[in-house]
């Protein structure tokens, strides 16, 4: 198996919560198109099981832009993929749009909805409104697309319970095959780290001490009535953000977690090949003249069993399969279960057969228990 990430990092308009590389550039995207492929013809693999084209916004690409990549796609790759996922922004899809995305073959379409309250989505500095979400989904229906996913936010400010409940009924009306949820942190960098930090908005962030327990049994609670309220609506809980109806997990996103090389094109994507990882400068001009050059402007890292062991430990955990300690070395299992013995006491893990897997109290200290399970020296 191996997977595709190709980093579409083109945006209109950018979002105040943001962390992913991006650019309004837009002038650039015919070079930069040109230029993910020409990296392609240097990165021959076998043919992917799965392809993702994220960003940024992909949808900012022209339909001649999409149907070139894509040729070079299944000039490179050939045309076996079994599943082809595009991000799309809700107003960039156009009947038209809609159509080309079903003749280029992609079968799988992911939406940031994020909320459907428009004051919200205005706060994000989002482009679409709630309405357009609706239409959205219902172009990529008649253009025959069935396999389509939308993101949702939560933890706004002065966001209430109800108006969380409000966006997963919404959501749940669109009867989509996969939802993600997530909650709105600050990571640092954004527009919305610096709001707060200019003391113009008060909110959770990462950090301890910008947390307080009213907001954080807010944000349990929350994630409590997400995780129930999709369960009971028939979605499976599969990783710790993400819902799919039976048979819909996302397989490009369920290859990261489960230990499966990929390649990564563009600027700013990450490649892994089993023993090293690998990224692209995040820098666009910097991306498209090295390719020009006819050179990869990369970094490598080679990971030796304890960083490997790490990796798993992070990922795996995440997923509602847990962790195969079957996949560990010996010393690693021995540690692993040695260190998960406290968390299994006190019911944040369980061991089912060979599989350790977060229970549900774990799921909302997951952070914390997967560092408990990180390897930090010989001494085991």
């Amino acid at each position: 198996m191996l997977g595709i990430y190709i980093h579409i990092p083109f945006c209109k308009s950018r979002c105040i919560y943001c962390g992913f590389y991006s650019t309004v550039g837009l002038e650039l995207r015919q070079r930069y198109v040109d230029a993910v492929c020409m990296e392609m013809q240097m990165r021959h693999a076998d043919c992917p099981s799965t392809i993702y084209i994220g960003g940024g916004t992909p949808s900012q690409l022209t339909g001649e832009q999409l149907r070139q990549l894509f040729h070079y796609i299944y000039k490179v790759y050939g045309e076996g993929a079994e599943e082809i996922t595009i991000e799309c922004n809700p107003d960039d899809v156009t009947e038209k749009y809609a159509a080309t995305l079903s003749q280029l073959k992609m079968n799988r379409v992911s939406m940031g909805a994020q909320t459907f309250d428009n004051k919200r989505l205005a706060f994000l500095h989002r482009r679409h409104s709630a309405e357009q979400v609706t239409v959205a989904v219902q172009r990529l229906r008649d253009a025959g697309i069935q396999n389509i996913s939308i993101d949702l936010m939560y933890g706004f400010p002065d966001e209430t319970l109800d108006d969380w409940r409000c966006d997963i009924e919404a959501a749940l009306t669109l009867d989509v095959e996969h939802i993600s949820a997530y909650c709105l942190m600050i990571e640092e960098g954004t527009p919305l780290y610096e709001q707060m930090r200019n003391e113009k908005l008060e909110m959770r962030n990462g950090n301890e001490e910008m947390k307080n327990d009213e907001t954080e049994e807010l944000e349990r609670a929350m994630y409590n009535e997400l995780i129930d309220r999709l369960t009971a609506a028939g979605y499976e809980h599969y990783e710790i953000s993400n819902f799919a109806k039976p048979g819909f997990r996302s397989r490009h996103n369920s290859s990261y977690w489960h230990d499966v090389p990929y390649i990564g094109l563009g600027t700013a994507a990450h490649s892994y090949d089993g023993v090293s990882r690998s990224w692209n400068v995040a820098d666009i001009n910097e991306y498209i003249a090295a390719i020009e050059r006819g050179e990869r402007p990369a970094e490598w890292e080679t990971l030796d069993e304890d960083t490997r062991y790490n990796d798993r430990i992070t990922v795996a955990l995440r997923t509602s399969d847990g962790l195969d300690l079957n996949t560990l070395s010996e010393r690693h299992r021995h540690y692993c279960l040695k260190e998960a013995q406290r968390f299994i006491d006190n019911g944040l893990l369980q061991l089912k057969g060979s599989h350790l897997i977060l229970t549900r109290k774990g799921l909302f200290v997951s952070d914390m228990v997967m560092s408990g399970l990180i390897y930090v020296n010989d001494d085991i």
